[in-house]
């Protein structure tokens, strides 16, 4: 900003509104800075293999200051027995004074402000968990209706058959007082969990630029898969193969990744890890292997994406996400230092991240343009 202004030093509270209320514009950015690598010829046009990937950064808030839908409702019953023993203490003209400079008028209106918000609380929990439930109910609908049309055909069907969401919260459900659309997620390796945003980025192999960004409330990246990819802009052409972990793997998002609603391919492969599985190679790994016979047509889709992903090619190909996506996230966090949002709210952080991420492009092309 300070070059843009030509050293003028504008104040950090107008950066601050131009970057929030500007964001159709950094959208538009986004995409001419992915242009501007077509035409130096670093990022190419169609058939391009992207690996998808998402992480954990800090919501501006703290997870101290959030409540889980249980103990709010422990909470609320406490404030109420208070509520009811400070009203009688007030009726009582001998009773025991309070400390200097609490009076019990005060002491109420206190506790029932916070009883108003923890109210406020459970019932945006309530309200988020009919809204997943209701999006539950569609996806149900379509697995339910792919599986009769399967018993229809005579093929065999797996698993069982989807149950109704029951759309109440569970006990745990957290509200955060300072940032409500921020959740607690597991963090690092999952062995502690923050408040935080899931931040997605599609990157392309072979530039390493980020073409696809977005932000998630979800805490995991089970749903993310289409979303993301579906931010990728048009003038990027194709994708031809998509390289997601075990993370991402659903036999929905596979499905939509590489059908349309009308059943015919987009021309997109999905390579999906199933399972974790350790970075060493045993003897057996090393030993030469012809690939396996291909599933038959009517197979399902885990067949068919673990043949994928045990042929040569497959395997090949899927290397390429480990050296790709989250050597990119490690130069945000600790080249370009973002490690948490500033803003609050999932609108004003999915800014917050395209602007980071059109810096991290910006920062990658003059890396390459003084390699050229």
């Amino acid at each position: 900003m300070r070059l843009i202004c030509a050293d003028t030093h504008p104040d950090h509270d107008t950066i601050c509104t131009f970057r929030r209320e500007n964001k159709d514009l950094v959208g538009e950015l986004f995409v001419k800075v992915l242009e501007m690598a077509q035409k130096l010829k670093f990022l190419k046009v169609g058939q391009i293999t992207v690996a998808v990937d998402g992480t954990k950064v800090l919501a501006n808030a703290s997870k101290h200051s959030a409540v889980s839908y249980q103990r709010a409702e422990e909470r609320i019953e406490q404030l109420e027995s208070e509520v009811a023993q400070l009203l009688t203490k007030a009726e009582q003209a001998d009773s025991t004074p309070l400390e200097e400079g609490l009076k019990i008028p005060a002491e109420i209106v206190r506790r029932q402000e916070r009883k108003a918000k923890l109210a406020q609380a459970r019932t945006e929990i309530e309200a988020r968990a009919k809204t997943k439930a209701a999006a539950q109910q569609v996806e149900d609908e379509k697995k339910l209706a792919k599986r009769q049309e399967r018993q229809a055909q005579g093929k065999k069907v797996g698993g069982r058959e989807p149950q109704a969401p029951k759309g109440e919260p569970e006990p745990k459900d957290q509200y955060n007082f300072t940032d409500p659309q921020s959740r607690i997620m597991k963090a690092g390796n999952g062995h502690h969990f923050e408040q935080a945003y899931n931040a997605q980025a599609a990157v392309e192999v072979e530039s390493l630029l980020i073409v696809g960004e977005r932000v998630s409330d979800a805490p995991n990246d089970k749903e993310q898969l289409v979303p993301t990819l579906e931010t990728i802009p048009a003038l990027v052409g194709a994708v031809e193969a998509v390289l997601v972990d075990n993370g991402f793997y659903s036999e929905a998002a596979v499905e939509q990744g590489e059908q349309t609603e009308l059943g015919q391919p987009t021309g997109t492969t999905v390579y999906a890890a199933l399972e974790k599985t350790s970075h060493h190679r045993s003897v057996e790994d090393l030993e030469k292997k012809a690939d396996p016979l291909a599933p038959a047509e009517e197979s399902s889709v885990v067949q068919k994406l673990e043949h994928r992903m045990k042929t040569k090619a497959g395997k090949a190909k899927y290397k390429l996400r480990q050296r790709t996506v989250e050597p990119v996230f490690g130069i945000m966090k600790s080249v370009l230092g973002f490690r948490r949002f500033l803003l609050r709210g999932l609108g004003k952080v999915s800014v917050e991240w395209t602007w980071v991420t059109v810096a991290y492009n910006l920062k990658r092309l003059h890396r390459m343009k003084g390699a050229a």
